[in-house]
């Protein structure tokens, strides 16, 4: 088990988030072989639509600004890294915190399956997930640090 703890940035990131997915990354940096900092709680619309201008995200329907979406970066020596290796153990310790607290999660490495009903690893999902998006001829937007409450049991 990891012995991580959240800090002040990461908690006012949380600060209007849905409760149930706060327990999540609340239960998770606990379980956490990997330390992250909670990158983006809630967005405004003005947030969203730039972020759509850099491609860095491709909707302007995001669950960030409804409080029902986080992303959880790995932090290394002291530094946010996206790198793939931490985010599979993140995301780890984000399924198991949300299996324990019986609540569904979407993940952004895998969009198309609910993460919480899968036993497959981080980087089999990923990999699943481009390989049917490229036979379905279209590109894979895969975004690694995203975690979500699926829309059909959090509207």
């Amino acid at each position: 088990m990891g012995s991580f703890k959240l800090g002040e940035k990461s908690l006012k990131e949380l600060d209007g988030v849905h409760t149930d997915l706060v327990a999540v990354v609340k239960r998770a940096i606990e379980l956490s072989v990997q330390d992250f900092s909670v990158h983006d709680g809630i967005r405004t619309l003005e947030e969203q639509k730039e972020l759509v201008r850099q491609g860095a995200s491709q909707t302007l329907d995001s669950r960030h600004i409804t409080g029902h979406a986080v992303d959880l970066v790995p932090y290394i020596n002291g530094k946010l890294r996206w790198e793939w290796e931490p985010i599979y153990k993140i995301a780890d310790a984000v399924r198991i915190a949300a299996s324990e607290l019986g609540i569904p999660l979407r993940w952004g490495g895998a969009w198309d399956v609910t993460f919480t009903e899968t036993t497959d690893s981080p980087a089999d999902l990923v990999a699943d997930y481009v390989a049917r998006r490229k036979k379905a001829g279209k590109k894979a937007f895969i975004d690694g640090p995203h975690f979500e409450l699926p829309k059909t049991k959090y509207p």
